[in-house]
C-alpha cells in the first residue's frame, strides 16, 4: 500500500469510516463475551454539534474503542432527546415566521408540524458525530418519543401513580412566562442582578403612622394578604395585633408574627404575597391567608392587578414607582444586588406561581440512589462531586413532572365529567376504569385527557433501561445482557437532572444501578476563561475544525487538556499540536517503510535498542492501564504521546536506523514493525483514522480486517534496571552533544570518550550495556576507562562520574586558551565589584542577611568558575 508523502486526513477519514460501517464493526449483539456498554447522553433534536458535544463524545469513543480492542462486546447506544421546551419554541418560531399562531392550530395540527421539524432536523447532530469518528451502533439509534420509549414512559407514569408516588395538586411552581410552562427547581438558573430596593409605606389602620416595607418587587403589592413581623423585634412591637393598608390598593391586611422574618433585613417588616413567593406561600399555609394571583401566564397582570391589568410585570414596576412617589407612599429607593431566577431554556425571569400540576414524591425513591453513590457502588470521577450529589439527594423536593406544552408525552390521565380522573394507558382502558367508579351514565367521549405533557427528563431518566426495552419487556435477552451499563460520560450540570434520576429509576425498575462509573467532563472555555457559546460568538464550529485539522488532530487537542471534571482551556494551538503529531506519526512510518532490508547480522546498538524499547513499551502499557482504571484519560493520552514522540521517534528510531544508504538487518526491521503495530493499537482509541490507515499499510490485510477489532497489546514484565541504565546512557549522549555544540564540532567528526574512574564504579559499569548505543549516537571511535584524562580534554559529569573527550586536533588550543583567559578576566572584575560591596561596613551592617549571603555566594561561584577555567587552560597547555 503506497503512502502519500503528506498526510491528508480528509480522504482517509471518510474512507475508513465507511469501511467500518460497511463491515459492521460498530454493531453489537449479545454473545458469550463480556459486554461493555455506554448509552449516549441524548442530545436535543434541536441541537447541532458544539465543543461540549465534541469533548463528551470523544471521551465516550475512546472508552468504547478501547473496550472493543480488549476483546469485550462493546455496545455504544446513540439517540436523541425530544426536548419539549426547546423544540416547541423552535416550531412556534418557524410557524410564526409563516404567519401561523400556535393558538390557531389544533393539538394534532401542531404536533404534525413538530414531527415534520423533528424528521428534518433531528438527525443532524448524529450525522455530525460520524465526522468525529464516533463508533456508535447506529442500528440501535433511539429517540425519546419513538414508540418503545413512549410506551415505557407512560407505563412508568401509570405504575408510579398506582404506587401512590405521583399526585396532582396546587403548589407553588417556577413558571416560565415565555415558554408558558412550569419548570422544576433544577431548571432555574440564579443570576446576580443589579436592581432596586423600594421602601413602601403601609398606613397603620386607625392611626396616623406608617409601617415601612422594603421590597425588590413593588408590582406584587396587589397580591399582598398580610404583613409579617418577627415577634422578637422591639422596633416593630407597636405593630402587634394591628392592621395595615396596602398602598394604592387600599386593602386592609393583618399584621402577623413569625420568627421566619429577618429582623436585620430592610425595616424588619415583610409583605406577604402567598400566590407569588415560595416562602410567602408557606406563611400563607401556616396562617391560613388568602392567595391572590395577580399574573397571567405570559407575565402580564390580570384583573387582580387593578389599574395595571394587561401591562407587563416589568413595565408595572417602573410605573408603580412613579405612582407610589406621587401618592407620597414611597419612603426611599436604594440600589440593590440580589439573585434572580431565570429559565434555563428561555432565559426569561421566572415567576413563582400557584398552579395545578403533577408531582412525583422523591424522598423515599432517592434513598437507594444516594446510598449507591455514597458507598461507591457507583463511582463518580472526579470524586469531588460526591458532596454535591449528597447535598441534592438529602434535600430532594418533590419533582414537578407536568409541563404546559403539546410536544412531549401527553399525561395519561382522563378527567371525568363530574370531577375526578383516572390514569390509564389508553382511552379505552380509561373508560373501563371510569365505569367501575362512577354511578352515572358515561360514554367514552365524555372523558377528557389532560392537556399537559411530561417533563422531558421523565423520559430520559429511563434511558439506560428503555434503550434495551427493559420497561416493556423486563426479561428480554438484551436488557439482561447489557444492563447495568459500564460508563456514563456527561456534564456535571446535569448530575441531578439526569444522572441521579437515572440511578433512582435503575433501582426502582431493575433493582440495581444503571451504570458503574460516571465520568464528569469539564466545560470547554475560551482563552479568556468564558464558557464557549453561540451567543458569545466565541466558539469555533467543530465541523470547521475537523475540516481544517482532521478529526484525529481535534480529538487529540481536546483530550490533551481535559482532565475529568476540570474545565478545558481551548485554543486552536491544541489542534495544531494534534496535526503536528499526526505528521510525526506519518513521517516516522514512511521512514521505517522506506528502509531497505537485508539478511545481515544485527548490530549491537540495534539489539540494545530493541531490548530497551520493549521494556519502555511495557512500562508505558502498565502506566496507561493504571490511568484508564482511574479515568485519567488526558494523562493516559499524554503517556502514549510521549512514548511515541520522545522514546520511539527521538531515541529508538535513531538507535535502530541503518547508516546512510545502507540496509537494515531483518531482525531489527521486523521488531520495529512490531513496535509500530503496538503503538498504533495503543493510539487507536484516541486517533482512530490515521492508526487504521497505517495499520492497514503495515502489511497486506484482507478485506474485513481492521485495527478496530485487533487486540490491545498486553504488558509483559518490565525491566526497570534496563530502563534506568538507558536513562543514564541518555545523559552521557546529551553530554557529548553539548560538547559538540559548545566547541562547534560537526556530527560527522568522530570522537573518543574516556571514563575517569570514581568511587561510583557501579555507575560507570552501567554504561557497558549501552556502549554500542552511546558510540552510535555520539559518533564515537572508542570508549575506554582511563586513569588520567588526556591533554586538551573537555569534561562533563553524569551523576558522580566524570566523562572526558580529548579534543586533540579538533580545536585550536591557542584560540581556546585566549577565550578562557578572557572569561577569567571577566570573572575577576566581577569578584572585584562584589568585594567592594562586602568591604563596605555600612552595606554589611544595614543590608538584610539574605542579601549579604547572596553576594557571598556570587563571589564563591565566580571563584569556582575561575578555578575550573584555569584547570582547563592547564589541560590545553600539556
Amino acid at each position: 500500500m503506497e503512502l502519500a508523502s503528506k498526510y491528508n486526513p480528509t480522504d482517509i477519514e471518510s474512507k475508513w469510516y465507511q469501511y467500518w460501517l460497511d463491515n459492521g464493526f460498530f454493531s453489537s449483539k449479545p454473545d458469550g463475551r463480556e459486554p461493555y456498554t455506554i448509552v449516549i447522553p441524548p442530545p436535543n433534536v434541536t441541537g447541532v454539534l458544539h465543543m461540549g458535544h465534541m469533548l463528551n463524545n470523544t471521551i465516550q469513543d475512546v472508552l468504547v474503542r478501547r473496550a472493543r480492542m480488549q476483546g469485550k462486546n462493546a455496545c455504544w447506544v446513540p439517540g436523541t432527546d425530544h426536548a419539549s421546551i426547546a423544540t416547541e419554541a423552535k416550531v412556534v418560531g418557524k410557524l410564526a415566521a409563516e404567519g401561523i399562531k400556535k393558538t390557531d392550530l389544533t393539538r394534532e395540527e401542531f404536533l404534525s408540524h413538530a414531527w415534520d421539524w423533528t424528521h428534518k432536523h433531528g438527525g443532524i447532530i448524529l450525522e455530525q458525530l460520524k465526522k468525529l469518528g464516533a463508533s456508535c451502533d447506529w442500528d440501535r439509534t433511539a429517540f425519546t418519543m419513538d414508540e418503545p420509549r413512549s410506551e415505557s414512559v407512560l407505563k412508568v407514569f401509570a405504575d408510579l401513580y398506582e404506587k401512590g408516588l405521583i399526585y396532582r395538586g396546587v403548589r407553588m411552581v417556577n413558571w416560565d412566562p415565555k415558554a408558558l410552562t412550569a419548570l422544576s427547581d433544577e431548571e432555574v438558573i440564579f443570576k446576580e442582578q443589579q436592581g432596586k430596593l423600594f421602601y413602601l409605606r403601609y398606613k397603620i389602620e386607625g392611626e396616623d403612622g406608617y409601617a415601612v416595607v422594603a421590597t425588590t418587587r413593588p408590582e406584587t403589592i396587589m397580591g399582598d394578604t398580610a404583613m409579617c413581623i418577627n415577634p422578637n423585634d422591639p422596633k416593630n412591637a407597636h405593630l402587634k395585633g394591628k392592621k395595615v393598608i396596602v398602598p394604592l390598593i387600599n386593602r386592609v391586611i393583618p399584621v402577623i408574627e413569625d420568627d421566619y422574618v429577618d429582623i436585620e433585613f430592610g425595616t424588619g417588616c415583610l409583605k406577604v404575597t402567598p400566590a407569588h413567593d415560595v416562602n410567602d406561600y408557606m406563611l400563607g399555609e401556616k396562617y391560613n391567608l388568602p392567595s391572590i394571583d395577580i399574573f397571567n401566564d405570559n407575565g402580564t397582570l390580570n384583573e387582580n392587578g387593578a389599574q395595571y391589568a394587561g401591562l407587563d410585570r416589568f413595565d408595572v414596576r417602573k410605573q408603580i414607582e412613579k405612582d407610589l412617589e406621587a401618592a407620597g407612599l414611597l419612603e426611599k429607593v436604594e440600589p440593590y444586588t440580589n439573585k434572580v431566577g431565570f429559565s434555563e431554556r428561555t432565559d426569561a425571569v421566572i415567576e413563582p406561581k400557584l398552579s395545578m400540576q403533577w408531582f412525583m414524591k422523591m424522598e423515599e425513591l432517592a434513598k437507594p440512589a444516594l446510598n449507591a453513590v455514597m458507598s461507591d457502588d457507583i463511582q463518580l470521577y472526579p470524586a469531588k462531586f460526591k458532596n454535591t450529589y449528597r447535598h441534592w439527594m438529602e434535600n430532594v423536593k418533590d419533582w414537578c413532572i407536568s409541563r404546559q406544552l403539546w410536544w412531549g408525552h401527553r399525561i395519561p390521565a382522563y378527567f371525568l365529567p363530574q370531577g375526578g380522573f383516572v390514569v390509564a394507558l389508553s382511552k379505552e382502558e380509561a373508560y373501563q376504569k371510569a365505569l367501575a367508579i362512577v354511578n352515572y351514565p358515561l360514554s367514552i367521549d365524555d372523558l377528557r385527557q389532560d392537556e399537559d405533557c411530561l417533563d422531558t427528563w421523565f423520559s430520559s431518566w429511563l434511558w439506560p433501561i428503555s434503550v434495551f426495552d427493559g420497561i416493556n419487556n423486563p426479561e428480554n435477552e438484551e436488557i439482561k445482557y447489557y444492563y447495568p451499563t459500564n460508563d456514563l460520560v456527561t456534564a456535571p450540570e446535569i448530575l441531578f437532572f439526569w444522572v441521579a434520576r437515572m440511578i433512582i429509576a435503575g433501582y426502582e425498575y431493575r433493582g440495581e444501578m444503571p451504570f458503574k462509573n460516571v465520568y464528569l467532563t469539564g466545560i470547554v472555555r475560551d482563552k479568556l476563561g468564558r464558557k464557549m457559546s453561540k451567543s458569545l460568538g466565541n466558539s469555533p464550529d467543530p465541523l470547521d475544525l475537523i475540516a481544517q485539522y482532521g478529526a484525529d488532530a481535534v480529538r487529540l487537542g481536546m483530550l490533551l487538556t481535559s482532565p475529568a471534571g476540570n474545565d478545558l482551556p481551548y485554543d486552536d494551538s491544541l489542534c495544531e499540536q494534534g496535526r503536528n503529531f499526526n505528521n510525526k506519526i506519518w513521517n516516522a512510518f514512511r521512514l521505517v517503510k522506506g528502509w531497505e532490508v537485508a539478511d545481515i547480522e544485527q548490530p549491537e546498538s540495534a539489539r540494545m535498542a530493541v531490548k530497551w524499547f520493549e521494556a519502555q513499551l511495557n512500562k508505558t502499557l502498565l502506566e496507561i492501564e493504571d490511568l484508564f482504571s482511574k479515568y485519567r484519560l488526558s494523562e493516559a493520552l499524554m503517556a502514549v504521546y510521549k512514548l511515541f514522540w520522545d522514546e520511539f521517534s527521538s531515541w529508538y528510531l535513531e538507535m535502530a536506523k541503518p547508516a546512510y544508504q545502507k540496509p537494515i538487518d531483518r531482525t531489527t526491521y521486523e521488531a520495529t514493525l512490531g513496535f509500530f503495530d503496538s503503538l498504533l493499537k495503543v493510539l487507536h482509541p484516541f486517533m482512530p483514522f490515521i492508526t487504521e490507515e497505517l495499520w492497514q499499510a503495515l502489511e497486506d490485510r484482507k478485506d474485513g480486517e481492521s485495527i478496530m477489532v485487533a487486540l490491545q497489546p498486553k504488558a509483559a514484565e518490565v525491566d526497570e534496571k534496563l530502563i534506568a541504565e538507558f536513562e543514564y546512557a541518555k545523559e552521557i549522549i546529551a553530554g557529548i552533544r553539548t560538547v559538540r555544540l559548545q566547541k562547534n564540532i560537526p556530527n560527522k567528526e568522530s570522537l573518543s570518550l574516556q571514563i575517569i574512574p570514581s568511587e561510583a564504579v557501579s555507575e560507570s559499569d552501567s554504561l557497558t550495556q549501552f556502549n554500542a548505543v552511546v558510540a552510535k549516537l555520539g559518533n564515537l571511535e572508542t570508549i575506554e576507562n582511563v586513569t588520567d584524562k588526556a591533554a586538551g580534554s573537555i569534561s562533563f559529569l553524569v551523576g558522580t562520574t566524570e566523562f572526558s573527550i580529548p579534543m586533540g586536533s579538533l580545536i585550536n588550543a591557542e584560540e581556546e586558551i585566549a577565550k578562557m583567559e578572557a572569561e577569567i578576566k571577566y570573572f575577576e572584575g566581577f569578584i572585584e565589584s562584589v568585594m567592594k560591596k562586602l568591604g563596605n561596613e555600612r552595606f554589611v551592617a544595614n543590608a538584610k542577611p539574605e542579601v549579604v549571603e547572596a553576594e557571598r555566594k556570587k563571589k564563591a561561584d565566580a571563584e569556582s568558575k575561575i578555578a575550573s577555567l584555569k584547570e582547563g587552560i592547564e589541560a590545553l597547555k600539556k
